[in-house]
């Protein structure tokens, strides 16, 4: 299997970023991290390996990026209008260095994106905003409004809220939105998401599901058995839906 090591300094976030690259050609896949995770973490965890035959065969091309999460959503050392603030310069970091960097490894049109728990929200907060980049998008257990105190999972932003915190909240951007251009864009989009029926998030993903329907968007949403919040799962989910 194909495995590339890339690091920069990146302008976007003004420090190192590193990522691992896997396969050769295929389906470009961008591929975000848990909560706090790393890059290596999917690899570390077998789930890259549990796609190893389909990389292998050309199929899929895997980049697995790295996060800041710890200088953002979960920096408690800064306002909450600091982390927001944090997470739209990796934003920029992932649209204009690494998107770039995957058109350069990858001849294809079209990009598809995934990720798993905070990955998730990642990936479908990113394909809802930039719909003409991705053709599908996968999220598995994820969270997608980050903004509420979900069992012990509290609320990112300390109950502030602002024009950003919006426009990065999808369950709360999409039932508002009325432009039926970027709609149209979404619509087209292949939209995955898979939560386990004791995973905390589940609600929230039923709700986000229910809005997404109330706006004629197609998507599917797989309930797994259990809490379904862990590597053994994910890697049987990769399998189905990438």
């Amino acid at each position: 299997m194909n495995r590339e090591y890339h690091k920069w300094y990146s302008p976007s976030l003004q420090r190192n970023m590193e990522l691992l690259v896997f396969g050769h050609r295929g389906r470009a896949v961008l591929f975000f991290p848990t909560r706090m995770a790393r890059f290596y973490d999917y690899e570390n965890w077998r789930i890259i390996d549990a796609l190893k035959d389909r990389i292998e065969n050309g199929e899929l091309q895997l980049f697995c990026v790295d996060s800041v999460d710890v200088e953002s959503f979960y920096n408690q050392y800064v306002h909450p209008s600091e982390r927001i603030n944090r997470h739209l310069q990796y934003e920029q970091y992932i649209l204009h260095e690494v998107i770039p960097l995957m058109h350069s490894k990858n001849n294809g049109n079209h990009l598809e994106v995934a990720g798993c728990s905070m990955g998730a929200y990642h990936a479908i907060n990113l394909a809802l905003k930039y719909p003409y980049l991705f053709y599908k998008v996968i999220g598995m257990s994820g969270r997608y409004d980050l903004s509420q105190n979900i069992q012990y999972f509290k609320d990112l932003f300390d109950g502030y809220h602002n024009e950003n915190i919006y426009f990065n909240t999808p369950v709360q951007f999409i039932a508002n939105m009325h432009d039926e251009h970027i709609l149209n864009n979404i619509r087209k989009m292949e939209i995955i998401m898979a939560i386990g029926q004791t995973d905390s998030f589940l609600s929230g993903n039923q709700e986000f599901s229910r809005v997404l329907w109330t706006k004629g968007i197609p998507h599917h949403l797989y309930v797994w058995d259990k809490d379904a919040h862990r590597p053994r799962y994910w890697r049987r989910m990769v399998q189905l839906y990438l």
